[in-house]
């Protein structure tokens, strides 16, 4: 009886133990350090409004973590794989993605936006992209988006803006299709006088905060975020790198 009894205590003992070591295990966020305006490094320091944004995240709810950055096609199997425990990289929130991973609550509304040579006069619309060279991000909505609307006479994938922008300002491409934030930031800041945006918005997508499915960590920073829409946190933020309220 009495060796049942610690053998009892030493399981639990165990438990206990490894459940602290769980409890104080450090959270793995993953991000791709290169989408401005939302997160981009800044003398090797990663800085953004999704850095910010999470950031103000985690004091507010008590969690310790660390930043992982890698390439945008690696983040949804890094939640699938549990490698990483949340991600936050405007990730766009689309039903593909719903199936193998879980969303937090929309935090940004954005949409594709077309991007050429500021002398470019061939390019005004979707349609006028049909037998041009275009570059996009891989393994965005912005790629599924093209190979559905439109007839390219070719469609170069790239793994980070950089390369978009790169590709198009040596003439590799005859313009760039991606999401609109970091399209129109580079057009007002690095391309200012180079590039320009034209035509509408294409496809509205909210940004959402991913995690792999059922993580309880959802749930708190669900609640963290909405907190911040009401108490204008999240208002000063938005102001901060946007120059503007939202809408």
């Amino acid at each position: 009886m009495k060796k049942m009894l610690r053998r009892m205590v030493v399981l639990a003992m165990v438990v206990f133990m490894a459940g602290g070591a769980a409890q104080a295990a450090e959270t793995v966020v993953g991000v791709d350090a290169n989408f401005m305006p939302f997160e981009f490094k800044v003398d090797g320091k990663l800085t953004g409004f999704d850095v910010d944004l999470f950031e103000a995240i985690a004091k507010e709810i008590g969690l310790d973590f660390k930043w992982q950055t890698m390439d945008f096609n690696g983040i949804i199997p890094g939640l699938q794989s549990k490698s990483i425990d949340a991600a936050i990289a405007g990730i766009t929130i689309k039903s593909e993605r719903e199936k193998v991973v879980d969303f937090s609550h929309p935090y940004y509304d954005s949409g594709l936006i077309i991007l050429v040579a500021a002398d470019n006069e061939d390019i005004k619309v979707l349609e006028d992209l049909k037998g041009k060279r275009v570059a996009t991000k891989l393994a965005t909505t912005s790629e599924d988006y093209l190979k559905k609307n439109v007839d390219t006479k070719e469609l170069k994938l790239l793994p980070n803006t950089d390369n978009l922008f790169m590709e198009l300002m040596t003439g590799g491409v005859d313009a760039v299709f991606f999401d609109s934030p970091p399209l129109l930031y580079f057009a007002k800041n690095q391309g200012k006088g180079k590039v320009k945006t034209v035509g509408p918005l294409y496809q509205g997508q909210p940004y959402g905060i991913a995690f792999p499915e059922g993580s309880p960590l959802r749930e708190k920073v669900n609640i963290a975020l909405l907190k911040f829409m009401e108490d204008g946190t999240y208002d000063k933020l938005y102001e901060k790198w946007f120059g503007a309220s939202p809408k």
